[in-house]
């Protein structure tokens, strides 16, 4: 007994005592200048891609690097921003027979965070695969989705803010990427017959998007 006290009383002496650091959550803002978000839609006999980016995504994020599963988050696209390359297409998208945007709560497609999966807390400079649990909304219809995705915080020194923030960056930054895919008709939208060649019933859905902390 007296010598388990002696080792203890000797560890103590040369590591110092144990330094317990808090879990705080930190929010960060999204950097639109370097954010963008897509769509593609592959169909037998036409594939297009669908972007936005700037203005056309807003975005929140809540996160512990310590425990990103407890990170809570929304991303929103504006829909009346999104381009495929073709006017016509893109005025069609919108219209009443699909997402219908003049009506203002069917502009945006929103993905809500619910919980994350991931298998270790966040290291600064290293790429952490996590599975992302939300609900998707698409022209007012949620459905729960999962996304596959990764996450990179990325901590900077006081010289290196210096550097960096002209550009916007600060000490804490945090960089997400997802996918996931949905249908137009989980959303209660349906695709002509005379279009499904050129329409695809699935959309396959990504995000690149830069948080930081002001």
């Amino acid at each position: 007994m007296t010598r388990q006290v002696t080792v203890t009383a000797l560890a103590v002496a040369l590591l110092g005592p144990a330094t317990i650091v808090a879990a705080e959550p930190m929010t960060f803002t999204l950097r639109t200048r370097y954010s963008q978000a897509s769509f593609r839609s592959d169909a037998p006999l036409e594939t297009f891609v669908g972007t936005s980016a700037l203005e056309g995504i807003q975005g929140t994020l809540t996160a512990d690097p310590l425990k990103p599963s407890e990170a809570k988050g929304s991303v929103k696209v504006d829909m009346n921003r999104v381009t495929t390359g073709i006017d016509k297409r893109d005025a069609d998208m919108r219209s009443k027979q699909y997402l219908d945007t003049e009506v203002e709560a069917n502009r945006w497609v929103t993905f809500d965070v619910q919980r994350v999966e991931a298998s270790e807390p966040l290291v600064s400079g290293k790429e952490t695969p996590v599975r992302i649990h939300g609900m998707l909304t698409v022209k007012q219809k949620a459905v729960p989705k999962v996304a596959d995705g990764s996450v990179t915080y990325i901590t900077l020194t006081p010289e290196q803010v210096e550097t960096q923030k002209r550009f916007g960056f600060t000490g804490d930054n945090m960089k997400v990427k997802a996918r996931l895919s949905t249908t137009f008709t989980e959303h209660g939208i349906q695709v002509p017959q005379l279009l499904f060649l050129k329409v695809a019933n699935e959309i396959q859905m990504a995000v690149d998007l830069v948080f930081v902390r002001p």
